[in-house]
C-alpha cells in the first residue's frame, strides 16, 4: 500500500490522505479500482479520527483505493460553510484529475460521511456540480441544527436532491440523541420523491458517532447491532461498483 498526503492549505490543516492498494498479477481485474472518499464528522469543529482511517481501512479490505479528507473546521464565526464545501469539491476533483496516476476508475468514486461529514458528503451529492457516483451517509446531519451542535450555518441538503443525486446508502439509530433519525428519514424521503435509488437502515439503539461500532474504535465497546452496517454497505456498494 502506498500512503501519501496532499495538503490543500498553507497551514496544512486541510489535507487529503490517500491509501492506494498495490497491484498484483494475481488480480489483473484490479489494476484500476473504484475509490471511496472518507469525510469524518465532528460538528464542523473537528475531524474525528474514529471516522477517518478506520473507515478507509474498512473499504481498503473490500478492494477500494481510499482517501481521507480533513477539511476546514473551527468555532462559530471563524469560517463559513463554503470553505469546507470547497475543500470537499476540490478533493473529489483532485482524485478524478489524478485517476490515471492513482489507478482509480473515475466514474466509480463513492463519498462516505458521518454526522457533519455526512452533511458534507450529501452536499457533494446534491449542491455540487462535481458529484460522487455513490453516497454513504452515517447518522448524517442533513438539516440545520439551532442547538449549537454545529459550529457553522448549513444548507438543508434534502432540498437539493434531484434525479442527478447518486444512489445513496444511509444508516442511523432511532435513539440518536445528537442528530435525530429525522435527518436520515428526511433525506431518504427526498430520494424517494426524486426516484433516487437508496437503502436506509435504522437500528434501534446506539450512541451517536459509533463509526464502525466495534470495540476497536468505541471506548464503550460499540454495538454489535449497529456494526452490521459495514457488511450491508459493502454488499450494497459492490452492486454498483463491481457488478
Amino acid at each position: 500500500m502506498k500512503v501519501f498526503t496532499e495538503y490543500f492549505s498553507a497551514d496544512k490543516k486541510v489535507s487529503l490522505t490517500g491509501y492506494l492498494l498495490d497491484a498484483s498479477r494475481e488480480m489483473p481485474n484490479m489494476e484500476n479500482r473504484p475509490a471511496v472518499l472518507v469525510i469524518p464528522g465532528g460538528g464542523y469543529r473537528m475531524c474525528s479520527d474514529r471516522e477517518a482511517e478506520p473507515i478507509a481501512m474498512l473499504f481498503a479490505t473490500e478492494g477500494y483505493h481510499t482517501f481521507v479528507l480533513r477539511y476546514t473546521v473551527g468555532e462559530a464565526g471563524e469560517f463559513t460553510f463554503e470553505q469546507p464545501f470547497g475543500d470537499a469539491v476540490r478533493a473529489l476533483k483532485y482524485i478524478r484529475e489524478n485517476a490515471e496516476e492513482f489507478h482509480v476508475i473515475p466514474d466509480k468514486i463513492a463519498a462516505i460521511g458521518f454526522s457533519a461529514g455526512g452533511h458534507l458528503a450529501s452536499s457533494l451529492g446534491t449542491i455540487s456540480d462535481e458529484k460522487p457516483n455513490a453516497l454513504i451517509l452515517g447518522y448524517p446531519c442533513i438539516i440545520p441544527k439551532p442547538d449549537g451542535v454545529l459550529s457553522v450555518s448549513i444548507p438543508s441538503t434534502d432540498q437539493f436532491v434531484t434525479e442527478a443525486t447518486p444512489p445513496t446508502f444511509l444508516f442511523t439509530t432511532s435513539d440518536d440523541g445528537c442528530v435525530s433519525v429525522t435527518h436520515s428519514l428526511t433525506f431518504a424521503k427526498a430520494c424517494a420523491e426524486h426516484k433516487v435509488p437508496f437503502e436506509l437502515h435504522v437500528f434501534e439503539r446506539g450512541n451517536h458517532g459509533l463509526s464502525l461500532a466495534t470495540p476497536s474504535v468505541c471506548v464503550n465497546g460499540g454495538s454489535p447491532d449497529v456494526e452490521q452496517w459495514t457488511g450491508l454497505c459493502a454488499r450494497w456498494l459492490r452492486k454498483y461498483f463491481f457488478s
